[in-house]
């Protein structure tokens, strides 16, 4: 069933007092005005940047066609997020551009679940967008705020800092060999420009089925470190998102700050989904390796923190615990990779590449 585009936006997309009575979002102090005119206006607290990010996710590169809808517009708010996070940003506000094919209410109803899911854990408001018919994609222009001195930066690392992630890496890489392996399994036509359907590793269909959903989770729901980019004001020196590989990301913040590092690879963080997929065969563990360099799209943040601060952290477990060193920043160019403590090399890990 089609619905037209206003009853669209009023059904899945408005939250307003009559909608959605109480509810944190609406009414929020940051939105002095809203979706219902031709443009909103937004308060940023004094004596702080206005935060603007935006990312599109196009069905058939981003998202495979049969992608759930929730999962899809958790993905495209979350990536948003996550650049926020980056910046060491608290959320004020999104806008959603949402082309569709057809105005299919089931679809819409799993897109704005999903979509609400994650927004409503930041009680973040949704101030407008566009609605229009083409081939499927979603654009998120999040907006977020931060003081300038804490607005963490991909051009201030210094030689000396220690270079640590968030969380663990690999796991969205794991994700999406399984999930082109079962779409491959439907015999579903891909898009042009789709990337081709791996085979999945033997070990990696052999994990549990806990392990293989949470390997598949972190691909389709990842979860923006908004908390944690918070709580790095004044700790970190320089930061980004993983979101096309650590080795690609990491490159682009060395060049920024005109430095260089050395990465341990044995220092990589593992899920334990992932160690468990390694521990089968050497070739796995290679496996888990190249994902956690190269795969992207785990979202986690990478840092760079100067050692006294590093060290400083030792009284905050809190906040130590989600982080893991991984290297450290040199005054030296380019990226040397280590592996306990010796030079090694590794060819053709490059990193997500748009074209």
């Amino acid at each position: 069933m089609s619905i037209g585009e206003f009853e669209l936006i009023r059904r899945y997309f408005v939250r307003d007092k009559i909608i959605v009575p109480g509810h944190p979002s609406v009414g929020a102090a940051q939105v002095v005005l809203g979706i219902g005119d031709d443009a909103a206006l937004l308060d940023v607290p004094e004596g702080e940047c206005l935060v603007v990010t935006t990312d599109t996710l196009v069905s058939g590169r981003h998202f495979l066609p049969n992608a759930d809808p929730g999962d899809i517009a958790w993905k495209a708010l979350a990536v948003n997020l996550s650049d926020l996070a980056a910046m060491s940003a608290t959320p004020l506000a999104v806008t959603l551009n949402l082309t569709l094919p057809e105005a299919d209410e089931s679809w819409l109803a799993a897109f704005s679940s999903g979509f609400w899911n994650l927004a409503d854990i930041y009680e973040l408001p949704l101030i407008g967008g566009d609605t229009t018919r083409g081939p499927l994609s979603v654009t998120i222009t999040a907006m977020g705020s931060v003081e300038p001195r804490h607005a963490l930066r991909r051009s201030t690392a210094q030689a000396g800092d220690v270079i640590c992630v968030s969380g663990t890496l690999g796991d969205a890489g794991a994700g999406l060999a399984l999930a082109l392996h079962a779409f491959k399994q439907a015999d579903l036509p891909m898009l042009p420009g789709a990337a081709a359907p791996e085979r999945a590793d033997e070990a990696l269909l052999n994990l549990s089925y806990d392990h293989q959903d949470y390997v598949l989770d972190r691909l389709n729901r990842p979860s923006p470190q908004i908390s944690l980019g918070v709580r790095l004001r004044g700790l970190a020196s320089a930061g980004m998102d993983i979101s096309d590989g650590l080795l690609q990301d990491l490159g682009h913040l060395l060049a920024a700050s005109d430095v260089g590092a050395e990465l341990e690879v044995d220092n990589l963080p593992f899920s334990d989904a992932l160690k468990v997929y390694a521990r089968t065969s050497l070739n796995a563990h290679a496996q888990a390796r190249d994902w956690a360099l190269s795969a992207g799209d785990d979202y986690e943040l990478l840092l760079t923190i100067p050692l006294d601060k590093w060290q400083q952290l030792d009284n905050a477990p809190a906040i130590k615990s989600k982080l893991t060193a991984i290297g450290k920043v040199t005054k030296t160019q380019g990226l040397r990779l280590t592996k306990q403590g010796k030079a090694w090399e590794h060819e053709g890990l490059a990193g997500y590449q748009h074209f």
